[in-house]
């Protein structure tokens, strides 16, 4: 069974309180999202982030084909880190933690991403074709667009 991280970091010259404040709503994903892959939520987005929170997504990571993905919200310190685990969805294990640390005129986030795609030995193989460069591909557009909503650091 082969675990893959990625592993990402951003710095912004916002506050801590600010970065918090949009990276703990469930409802701004959609905005660091690409308009391709169609993103929506379908629920769990009512309330502001708690651990133990259930968000129904719909997205269109390849090939126009529209994925359900279920994520619980398992861990949050307020203002510092939130760890969200897929329940349901494309991958085989899903374990994303979102750290926020007060910098030098900004604040860096750190992004530690934790992955096992489904299918065995084929799920291996497509990986590094197809897997990783959209992940890849995928926060770079969340690099930009943040960079875009708050300047560049």
């Amino acid at each position: 069974m082969k675990i893959y991280t990625l592993h990402k970091k951003q710095n912004l010259p916002i506050t801590k309180e600010q970065a918090w404040e949009f990276l703990s709503s469930p409802k701004n994903l959609k905005t660091i999202t690409p308009d391709y892959m169609s993103f929506n939520i379908l629920s769990g987005a009512e309330k502001p982030m708690f651990p133990g929170q259930i968000i129904q997504y719909i997205v269109t990571p390849v090939l126009g084909i529209k994925t359900k993905w279920v994520t619980e919200i398992t861990h949050v310190k307020d203002h510092e880190y939130f760890v969200d685990e897929q329940r349901y969805g494309p991958y085989a294990l899903w374990h994303h933690k979102h750290f926020i640390k007060e910098i030098d005129g900004g604040v860096e986030m750190e992004d530690i991403i934790d992955y096992k795609v489904p299918f065995g030995i084929l799920g291996q193989l497509i990986h590094p074709i197809l897997v990783k460069p959209k992940l890849e591909e995928i926060f770079k557009y969340r690099t930009t667009k943040l960079e875009e909503l708050f300047g560049k650091y």
